[in-house]
């Protein structure tokens, strides 16, 4: 499988599993790198863009997950999921790094950090169709971590569009990779594989987002950039440890900018 658009070659095994996300909205917040530089894993490089980090807020549906070769799993039809996250790198490959990621299914939370190494907690979630937009409520129920909530509605406001290499928009969606410390305290790296995000300029009211501040991130009051994507069809890898040589034991205060 490929999409012709990755930065990198895909990796030669199969794909582990398939998912699809719905209603997605990419709410995202610059921030001063040296915030958010000292709760990230030194091994990896802190990715910026024009000198800034970047929080990311992403709440969205996700359904249809199912393995390679099988059927849809029972049970995994749909349900919200919303993350916390940044953007960090290692051997050449721009990546995700959660902060947190909360769904409202045991299976899946339960499943993903077994599988994974994701911080992943369980919430309690409610996803509306309004009017033209989605209205989105969730609280993390999950003692693991701390209380966070995200209650808002939001909307596309533009007509679909692919970014462009080079571009804000494109830094903080077209990432191909997730990053996590997971077994033997080592950095591992998950890739991912799906078509250019369709994406639509949007538009939001957000009553509550506590799930920055859950991660012991307090962001600044700026208006956040805002992306909608209706749907999109993720593939993903299995999870591999980083090879040491593409990873380094930076200063807190060493960055690199795209």
């Amino acid at each position: 499988m490929r999409t012709n658009n990755r930065p990198w070659d895909p990796p030669k095994s199969p794909w582990l599993m398939k998912q699809s996300w719905k209603d997605l909205m990419f709410v995202h917040v610059p921030v001063d790198p040296a915030i958010i530089r000292p709760l990230l894993p030194p091994e990896l490089e802190l990715d910026t863009f024009n000198g800034q980090a970047w929080i990311g807020v992403t709440p969205f549906v996700l359904s249809r997950i199912r393995w390679r070769g099988l059927p849809p799993i029972p049970g995994a039809a749909g349900f919200p999921e919303i993350n916390c996250r940044t953007y960090m790198t290692a051997g050449g490959k721009p990546g995700v790094f959660f902060f947190s990621l909360d769904a409202a299914s045991r299976m899946a939370v339960e499943g993903a950090r077994l599988s994974f190494g994701l911080p992943y907690f369980m919430c309690d979630a409610r996803v509306d169709r309004v009017r033209d937009g989605i209205h989105y409520r969730t609280t993390r129920t999950d003692s693991r971590g701390d209380v966070a909530t995200f209650h808002g509605e939001y909307r596309p406001v533009s007509d679909v569009f692919h970014a462009e290499p080079g571009t804000l928009e494109y830094f903080l969606t077209e990432r191909y990779c997730l990053y996590t410390r997971y077994l033997g305290g080592l950095i591992w790296r998950a890739e991912i594989d799906h078509v250019n995000w369709p994406l639509q300029n949007a538009e939001a009211d957000i009553r509550i987002n506590t799930m920055a501040r859950a991660a012991g991130i307090q962001l600044p009051e700026t208006e956040p950039v805002l992306h909608f994507a209706r749907h999109i069809d993720v593939y993903v890898w299995s999870i591999l440890p980083v090879p040491q040589h593409e990873l380094v034991n930076q200063h807190p205060g060493q960055l690199i900018t795209a």
